[in-house]
């Protein structure tokens, strides 16, 4: 397996490499620490400024790469090779970085401006969970201050659609070569109502997510891929982070989620579901490009 991760000299970048280095450490991930140095105008300008102001962005990035090693050290990762790039957007620069490594999975850290221990979507972020080709995981804000030493399971937000049961058989697949448990969470949201008859549906769409999760799951090739079981919740609540904080997170929790149905074939393309889903989780979260199956 080949990790691409997205560093910057910041914590999104420590982030990143604490979350890299948990996940290459359970799959014997070969790592590529990537940077990607803003682009500049072709347009020249007076005298030598476009020549010093090309030199001071390598010089930047030249020292972006020698923090990344450091470190890539401290999250435990060793013999990590190093990729850089020009490009005016950093997402779109490390999807072209990901296709020239060959990359499995795309690892960067949340936008600086949200909650500790939340994953926050920024420019970044938003690129690749919309054009991405591979894999895209995102550690959240301060992941790095107290990592895991390990995975210790696989959680799926699962919403019954064939897109989602694509992206689950990926992640059964991914639990039983982990030999971790793997839960499949089904997200409802609820609005109080004060007529019996919106509370009467309300329990029939609840008892419906559940007859779906264990309908999911259901099957010799699927509980057969999986050593260590695999359990089913439904979680309620008026919006997606207090519907998430109705169940129990352990450390070393990893969250999977699928793309968008409406998205391009074997690219990831989140819905809004998924990115209230994305924003709320308090655990890293990757997010699958849908693919199709045969």
């Amino acid at each position: 397996m080949n990790i691409l991760t997205g560093y910057t000299p910041d914590l999104r970048g420590r982030d990143a490499l604490a979350l890299t280095g948990v996940i290459s450490t359970a799959l014997s991930a070969r790592v590529t620490v990537a940077n990607v140095r803003p682009a500049t105008w072709e347009t020249p300008g007076p005298g030598k400024v476009d020549a010093e102001w090309k030199a001071y962005l390598r010089a930047q990035q030249e020292s972006a790469m020698s923090a990344a090693a450091r470190a890539a050290e401290e999250s435990g990762l060793s013999d990590v090779e190093a990729a850089t790039t020009a490009h005016h957007s950093s997402g779109l620069g490390l999807i072209r970085l990901s296709s020239q490594e060959d990359c499995d999975l795309i690892v960067i850290g949340s936008a600086p401006h949200g909650p500790h221990d939340r994953i926050a979507v920024g420019s970044t972020a938003d690129q690749l969970l919309h054009c991405s080709r591979s894999p895209v995981g995102i550690a959240p804000k301060g992941y790095s201050i107290d990592p895991p030493t390990t995975l210790t399971r696989l959680t799926f937000a699962y919403f019954k659609s064939p897109t989602c049961e694509d992206a689950l058989l990926l992640a059964i697949r991914a639990a039983g070569k982990l030999q971790l448990p793997l839960r499949l969470i089904s997200v409802l949201l609820k609005e109080r109502g004060t007529a019996r008859v919106e509370e009467d549906v309300l329990e029939e769409v609840h008892a419906q997510y559940e007859r779906d999760l264990r309908a999911a799951v259901r099957g010799p090739r699927r509980t057969a891929a999986l050593h260590q079981g695999v359990s089913t919740e439904v979680v309620a609540g008026p919006n997606a982070s207090k519907a998430l904080a109705e169940t129990a997170w352990i450390p070393g929790e990893l969250m999977v989620c699928g793309s968008s149905s409406a998205g391009p074939l074997r690219r990831v393309f989140v819905g809004d579901m998924s990115l209230k889903i994305l924003r709320a989780a308090p655990c890293p979260v990757v997010v699958l490009p849908r693919s199709v199956t045969h």
